[in-house]
């Protein structure tokens, strides 16, 4: 009987195990698609990131032909710049003196004019952050930075010259223990700091840490948790480091996080992680996309809309979403496209 009992809490404790996952990852939503006209898809492979020049109008495309690595471990790859002031304009790829797996990128216009460009680079498996100087559409690389705190860097945000932070989105980088953090939402991930100097850890405990993007003006800095289903705020000291305000629900799986002039949050999201999972493998042809904006007024007086949500059809993993007068540009992990939607600002 002992033994009979044993069994029923084992069986149990595995039920609400496996549900607590599913719950947790999105399983059980149904995603209700909007209605946005396209009004182009741009033929370049993985644009999991996008940075953009408001003052200058154009983006920069952050492109790795990630089904070709899956496939054949060739690790193609690079970035790319789209001029918003044309409308026939097409994506032109930037040189580069170094060979580029691009992730995660930033753009800090600098006071010269010129812009500083920091990208995540895997190429080869090797995790680096590149530091590049934008002028006149031509990129100059200056530094290549390299620490062993980039156990599994996903996204970067440049404050200054020689300054800036990255996420780690895992604390491992295999094994069960990297399962564990991805099905039962082990807060492992962090936030790391390069100051000019030092390489210090700043937030720790997040369930998948994804976006970075901040907001100098509040001295805030926003970080997407994407097993977490949240969107961390901080405070940002004068010397950098960061105290957590609190976490916004976002309901989706958060990825990369833009901030537009005004200082609202947009938001490229996975509503079912587990398919979002299976389809970067190669186990389903699609996976469904959303798009959240955030206004974020201070702790606890904040709204979150969701404005753009597709089965998988239009755009699948949307990773990014840029707002730019009348259009919504959404990078994706897998595409071989990016879209652009008709989408007017409230």
């Amino acid at each position: 009987m002992r033994t009979f009992w044993i069994v029923i809490l084992l069986i149990t404790a595995l039920v609400l195990l496996v549900a607590n996952i599913l719950a947790g990852t999105g399983f059980f939503r149904t995603v209700e698609p909007t209605n946005h006209a396209v009004i182009k898809q741009y033929d370049l492979p993985g644009v999991e990131d996008i940075a953009i020049s408001h003052e200058d109008s154009f983006l920069i495309l952050s492109s790795a032909d990630r089904k070709k690595w899956r496939i054949e471990k060739q690790y193609i790859g690079g970035l790319y710049f789209l001029n918003l002031k044309s409308q026939d304009a097409k994506p032109i790829k930037l040189s580069s003196s170094i060979s580029l797996y691009p992730h995660g990128i930033s753009l800090t216009r600098m006071p010269d004019g010129t812009y500083l460009l920091w990208v995540i680079n895997h190429f080869q498996g090797k995790h680096t952050i590149e530091k590049y100087r934008l002028v006149n559409n031509v990129l100059h690389h200056i530094s290549t930075y390299a620490d062993e705190t980039l156990i599994s860097p996903n996204d970067v945000y440049g404050v200054a010259e020689d300054r800036f932070y990255f996420t780690n989105d895992h604390g491992n980088t295999s094994g069960i223990a990297r399962l564990a953090e991805d099905y039962l939402g082990l807060g492992k991930a962090s936030v790391v700091y390069y100051d000019g100097k030092n390489y210090n850890t700043v937030a720790e405990n997040i369930a998948y840490a994804n976006g970075i993007n901040g907001n100098t003006s509040r001295n805030l800095m926003y970080v997407a948790s994407s097993r977490g289903f949240g969107i961390l705020v901080y405070k940002v000291s004068s010397e950098g480091s960061l105290q957590l305000i609190e976490k916004i629900d976002a309901q989706t799986g958060v990825d990369n996080i833009d901030i537009d002039p005004s200082g609202t949050l947009w938001i490229g999201c996975h509503p079912n992680l587990l398919t979002f999972s299976a389809y970067a493998a190669g186990k389903k042809e699609i996976s469904p996309s959303e798009v959240i904006r955030l206004d974020y007024a201070g702790p606890g007086d904040y709204t979150i809309e969701s404005i753009y949500r597709d089965h998988g059809h239009e755009v699948s993993g949307a990773s990014v979403a840029i707002p730019f007068q009348n259009k919504l540009f959404i990078g994706n992990v897998m595409d071989d496209h990016f879209t652009a939607i008709q989408y007017e600002i409230p």
